[in-house]
């Protein structure tokens, strides 16, 4: 999130200077990460989570509207760099693979035939297919159906305009353009403190690890990017805006195979249906991922829990996270989601063999000595003030900023980086709203989408997208 609105800042304001703060040796170490995430190209194309079944039986598609809405706008972005020669090498970061949906027992057959239905004809989706016929899904991906039983009922959808993404690449990627043109990058500093001076600056406190050394920086504005540690720091800055938010860490972990026979046995991504109860987060799925250009297959997510709010963080983030301000808002949200604490109580105590048996629902024939287990990034779900409830528990990204627009920081998880580019175009646009008229010609540059709606624009929508597939060598 900080190396995009770094770089769509360097775009419009050259003559600004930025100044980037990471606390570890390097960037991209938490969650952009390319093994602490799944690398989904998030464009609702195959995340069943984004398409629920409505009480009338009906598939309600907003969402996964929206968020293929959303990924445009960063393929966009990503595709004018490239083309810039900002971005070089675009196969680094973003690479084909198709997006499937894959679904087993009558009911949940029954629902991904309607949700093919309500979606095949959306210009955002067009070229997706669907099969119950496991003759052609074993075309599509031959590991899912080896070992199956006939008689078993299945459903697949798929769409080849799906992408993985090495976040971790595009993350160094955007971060060596806006260094290469200005901006200091300081690595091994943590910001201690944040007060704002009379004249609405910020004077930011932090420590140098190498030497303990303390410094001081002032800046008009700050971005606040960094992942589950946003939230301490929201907090430090003393806005009105962040009382009464709280977090939830959830830890996960994935079954990993590097196998160059298994992996040319299944080249999608394939997500299923989460179990009744369980959070969105939980949806398992089979990836193919590409790092470094080698591809390796994923499976998971299994939900584990840790009080840490970052991998390298401290075992006291979220006691030390707790207000008076959220303290009722997180109680609240404790008392209405028992069904999520004994589903992450089962995870956590779930054996190896149970959690292979989740594996072998996707892949029946796959055997315990060709994966091996990863631990990915931490993720901190938004607790939020609710003047019904109490509070609320969202899965989603929030944007806080201050109400006079000098400081701005991201909360939550998804989907993520997939949506970085429009996220950060709200900070701007709420953060700098003098600017964006004359911004304006700029980001349409960019974006050439930028203020129109794809969704409603079938001939635009067809035209962005093979543009920046042609731009990013997605073929």
């Amino acid at each position: 999130m900080s190396a995009t609105l770094g770089a769509l800042i360097k775009q419009l304001q050259p003559d600004w200077t930025i100044t980037i703060f990471e606390r570890l040796s390097d960037v991209a170490r938490e969650s952009s990460n390319p093994w602490n995430n799944a690398g989904t190209g998030h464009s609702a194309l195959c995340e069943l989570n984004y398409t629920p079944e409505k009480p009338d039986g009906t598939i309600e598609i907003s969402s996964a509207v929206k968020v293929n809405e959303q990924f445009q706008i960063s393929r966009q972005f990503w595709a004018h760099l490239v083309a810039q020669g900002l971005m070089p090498d675009p196969q680094a970061f973003i690479n084909p693979v198709p997006h499937m949906s894959f679904v087993w027992g009558e009911a949940n057959v029954v629902y991904l035939r309607k949700r093919f239905e309500a979606l095949k004809d959306h210009p955002l989706f067009a070229g997706m297919e669907y099969s119950e016929d496991a003759a052609v899904i074993r075309k599509w991906a031959p590991a899912m159906i080896d070992g199956r039983l006939k008689s078993e009922k299945i459903a697949a959808t798929k769409i080849d305009s799906g992408t993985d993404i090495d976040f971790g690449a595009l993350t160094n990627g955007l971060f060596d353009y806006i260094t290469d043109n200005g901006a200091d990058l300081r690595t091994e500093h943590t910001v201690t403190g944040l007060r704002q001076q009379p004249d609405g600056s910020w004077r930011i406190r932090l420590k140098q690890e190498v030497g303990m050394t303390r410094v001081d920086v002032s800046a008009r504005f700050v971005f606040v990017g960094a992942g589950g540690g946003a939230l301490r720091l929201l907090q430090k800055s003393g806005i009105p805006e962040a009382r009464g938010f709280g977090g939830f860490p959830v830890s996960g972990q994935f079954l990993r195979t590097d196998n160059p026979e298994l992996v040319a046995r299944h080249q999608a991504k394939a997500y299923g249906k989460a179990a009744v109860g369980s959070p969105p987060m939980s949806v398992p799925h089979l990836d193919t991922r590409i790092v470094d250009g080698k591809a390796s297959l994923m499976f998971g997510p299994y939900a584990g829990f840790s009080p840490k709010f970052l991998k390298t963080g401290s075992w006291l983030d979220l006691v030390a996270s707790v207000r008076p301000h959220n303290l009722l808002p997180m109680l609240a949200v404790g008392r209405d989601n028992l069904d999520l604490t004994w589903y992450l109580v089962k995870q956590v105590l779930a054996s190896r063999h149970a959690k292979f048996a989740a594996l072998t629902e996707f892949m029946p024939n796959a055997k315990p000595e060709d994966w091996y287990e990863i631990t990915a990034g931490q993720r901190v779900q938004v607790i939020k003030k609710d003047d019904k409830k109490g509070g609320v528990l969202q899965f989603g990204t929030e944007v806080v900023t201050s109400a006079d627009g000098t400081i701005a920081g991201l909360l939550g998880a998804s989907p993520g980086a997939s949506t970085a580019v429009p996220i950060m175009l709200t900070v701007l646009e709420r953060c700098f709203p003098e600017h964006i008229a004359g911004w304006t010609p700029t980001i349409k540059k960019m974006i050439p989408s930028y203020g129109k709606a794809l969704a409603e624009n079938a001939v635009l929508a067809r035209k962005t997208i093979a543009s920046t597939k042609k731009a990013l060598a997605i073929t």
